[in-house]
């Protein structure tokens, strides 16, 4: 049984005439009674009394014909909805990030994007690198800002380089200077001073601890276990020095102090599942997100 078919059955059930129906389905008039007839066939009983000058409906087409309507505008409804999400109107887009970048540049993303397509829900997932490349490689989010290089990233995804980011040391206006005498601070400056430390498995607390250990020494922490939003209100407070991205310093009203060159820094990447196509929506997302991105960082 084809949608085709049931169509023109509905066309002749109700124009009452098969020339009539032809035309309303925009198909020459033998065709359209030769599907009929098929369907007949593969039913097992005729749906038309068919008398000169007289259709009517037999009890099988009668039995037919709402069954045949309601079919008909469930395709049809398959279809509006198929096409609305394939133009962006209806959908949903998964995007995964970690702190830093949700402080950052995701709102500038998700507010251009919700701008263009108000119709995609979107759907924000906020964690370490690690941990959304294991997400992402469960089907569970369509894209991923991450930190690479990622270690055992395996073969399963795909990353496209976004920026390279500066970091910065970051302080309370209310206290002396890192390094009073000068604009910018050397790794080696923080052997002896308190740092406000992320938590375990936040990116920022990896490098910043292998930028220290490079440097010979073990980093000292006044606290330590905090995300994004509790780290700059310790350094606000007073309670010791913190390393973060640029864009989240910049943000931040506290006093901003870059590094010696060559300095620190961290490569951004959008990832997505290799095997797996994205939707025309995360696709989308992610040029807006390159387009974000290529102006930024350091």
């Amino acid at each position: 049984m084809q949608l085709q078919q049931l169509r023109y059955f509905a066309a002749v059930a109700e124009t009452r005439h098969f020339t009539r129906a032809a035309e309303r389905e925009h198909v020459a008039q033998p065709s359209l009674s030769q599907q009929i007839r098929a369907l007949e066939r593969e039913l097992g009983a005729e749906l038309f009394h068919r008398a000169r000058g007289h259709i009517s409906l037999t009890d099988a087409g009668q039995a037919l014909l709402p069954l045949a309507r309601r079919i008909l505008a469930d395709a049809e409804t398959a279809r509006r909805e198929v096409q609305e999400v394939a133009q962006l109107r209806r959908g949903r887009v998964r995007l995964g990030a970690t702190p830093s970048l949700c402080a950052s540049i995701v709102p500038d993303v998700l507010r251009t994007f919700r701008d263009s397509y108000p119709g995609v829900d979107l759907f924000v997932h906020e964690d370490g690198s690690q941990d959304l490349v294991r997400i992402l490689a469960a089907g569970e989010l369509d894209l991923a800002l991450i930190i690479t290089p990622v270690p055992d990233q395996g073969p399963a995804l795909t990353t496209s380089e976004l920026l390279r980011e500066e970091l910065v040391v970051i302080s309370s206006p209310n206290v002396p200077p890192p390094v009073p005498d000068r604009s910018r601070i050397r790794i080696d400056d923080l052997r002896e001073r308190p740092l406000v430390m992320f938590r375990h498995g936040y990116d920022l607390r990896e490098l910043t601890v292998a930028a220290c250990h490079r440097a010979g020494f073990e980093p000292s922490f006044s606290v330590e276990g905090g995300e994004m939003d509790a780290v700059l209100g310790f350094v606000r407070a007073g309670l010791g020095l913190a390393v973060v991205p640029s864009m989240v310093a910049a943000r931040s009203g506290l006093r901003t102090t870059p590094f010696t060159p060559p300095g620190l820094h961290r490569t951004i990447s959008v990832a997505h599942r290799s095997d797996v196509s994205p939707t025309r929506a995360a696709r989308e997302l992610q040029r807006i997100v390159m387009r974000h991105g290529g102006g930024r960082g350091g």
